[in-house]
């Protein structure tokens, strides 16, 4: 089903006073939206609506649950500042646009087209159902049915893809209403009552100190990006120790900002930075054209690949416990703030798959809880890509070695040192391998491996030979 970008000109204004729903998604925002838009130029009135659906699969997560209840309480008073309430409602989406079209009388619902399986059922189940669905692209920055290879089929490698997407521009912004005419709100449940923030115990404080989600906050990082780390991006984007990367990804997740927004803003000039937004989006189309994405290796033959049932070690790798410092840096900075820097993704990722030969899968399922920008494209994606059997994925003889890419990417060790203190007066030449310092300096900077720190839980030498010689066993059939 295509996802088109349609301008208010096309739609026939109406002169009937029922209204039109105006079902937000993922995108939380009211500047640079197709969807309300257009349902603005149908001359109905417009009626804002948000449905909590969850349903499986990949309900959303714990920190992404966090985000939301922050990025819908800052679209509801951007809202009401221009005269229309924003209506909630929980269960199943389908069932509940239904309720609220039968509710209200609304000739026609308008909504973002999203590109994950589960939404693009929920808009089957609609239009079977005879509701009048007019889905907007709001969420990608070009239809997936578009971006298509010369002899017409999808894009099996990003560079190609990429390439393909520069030759093109998004369209025109679209600026956020002054006013939005709404008729006479039905009931509404109340934010607070859906439980998204946690309590006891209450784990969001470095969330909350991190972040400010919302269309606001979302504009205020983008400006500061482009008023600082984007002229040094290229180099800057690799290294945890440094505020070198945009920090937009939740922003982007939930909608609060448009793709197109920050391409148009960006420029083309920044290209290093425009190619992250285009492999954006060719994990967005990764999941249109393959829905089993997040369930499936996209390579069949890795479907035999003898991944390990070692819950110690997931558990280690999950708490920021594995012995290895920069592993550990990441994953704890991941709980502390929903997020975590993408070179350092990588490298923890990698250590799962290929040092502790622990299936992406359950990665991908610890990232998706915890992320504040899990992303089900992006997410399923990129483990698919560490693990070699998704889409122009890495080579399975690349195995990072989460050492040496410690000293090269934090190379005085202040990233690691800032989430892991307990190592922190270790000097620099150790604080990637402790275990290669002499008992003397561990003793000075007061470690004990093993008690204070653990060693390491796999041995990276004994871990890359084992994850080799199982990739070239599946190869070789």
């Amino acid at each position: 089903m295509a996802v088109q970008a349609v301008s208010h000109t096309e739609v026939p204004r109406r002169s009937e006073t029922a209204p039109v729903l105006l079902w937000f998604r993922d995108d939380l925002r009211l500047a640079d939206h197709a969807a309300l838009h257009v349902a603005l130029g149908t001359g109905a009135p417009v009626l804002p609506v948000y449905v909590l659906d969850d349903d499986p699969p990949w309900a959303m997560g714990g920190a992404a649950r966090w985000w939301l209840h922050r990025s819908i309480r800052s679209l509801t008073q951007a809202l009401a500042a221009r005269g229309a309430p924003l209506i909630l409602r929980r269960g199943p989406a389908a069932a509940t646009i239904r309720a609220l079209v039968a509710e209200t009388g609304a000739t026609a619902v308008y909504t973002g087209g999203m590109p994950d399986p589960k939404a693009r059922a929920i808009d089957r189940a609609l239009v079977d159902a005879g509701v009048a669905l007019h889905r907007l692209r709001t969420f990608m920055l070009f239809s997936p049915n578009d971006i298509r290879t010369g002899g017409g089929g999808r894009y099996a490698v990003y560079t190609p893809f990429a390439n393909a997407c520069l030759t093109r521009e998004p369209r025109p912004l679209l600026p956020a209403p002054e006013r939005i005419p709404a008729p006479r709100p039905p009931r509404s449940d109340r934010l607070d009552d859906w439980g998204l923030l946690p309590t006891k115990p209450d784990w969001a404080g470095g969330l909350r100190a991190t972040w400010t989600p919302g269309e606001q906050g979302a504009a205020d990082r983008l400006d500061r990006f482009l008023a600082g780390a984007i002229d040094d991006y290229p180099n800057g984007r690799d290294r945890p120790d440094r505020s070198g990367t945009s920090m937009l990804s939740p922003h982007l997740r939930f909608g609060e900002i448009s793709a197109a927004t920050v391409w148009h803003r960006a420029g083309t000039s920044h290209k290093t930075f425009i190619k992250e937004l285009l492999w954006r989006e060719f994990s967005i189309h990764q999941l249109w054209h393959n829905p089993s994405l997040p369930d499936a290796p996209a390579k069949p033959a890795f479907a035999a690949m003898p991944w390990r049932d070692d819950p110690a070690s997931l558990n280690a790798w999950q708490q920021g416990m594995t012995g290895i410092p920069i592993v550990d840096a990441g994953m704890r900075q991941l709980w502390l703030t929903g997020w975590m820097h993408n070179r350092v993704r990588m490298i923890a990722a990698s250590y799962l798959i290929k040092h502790a030969m622990i299936d992406w899968r359950a990665g991908e399922k610890w990232f998706w809880d915890t992320l504040v920008d899990a992303d089900l494209g992006a997410n399923a994606a990129n483990w698919q890509w560490v693990a070699g059997s998704g889409a122009d994925a890495a080579p399975y003889f690349r195995i990072f070695n989460p050492v040496l890419q410690g000293r090269k990417f934090d190379p005085d060790g202040a990233y690691t040192r800032q989430f892991v203190p307990e190592i922190a007066r270790l000097n620099t030449s150790h604080i990637h391998a402790p275990w290669e310092a002499p008992p003397d300096i561990l003793r000075q900077a007061g470690i004990v491996l093993g008690q204070s720190y653990p060693h390491p839980v796999v041995d990276l030498a004994f871990g890359r030979r084992r994850a080799l010689d199982a990739f070239a066993a599946l190869r070789a059939g």
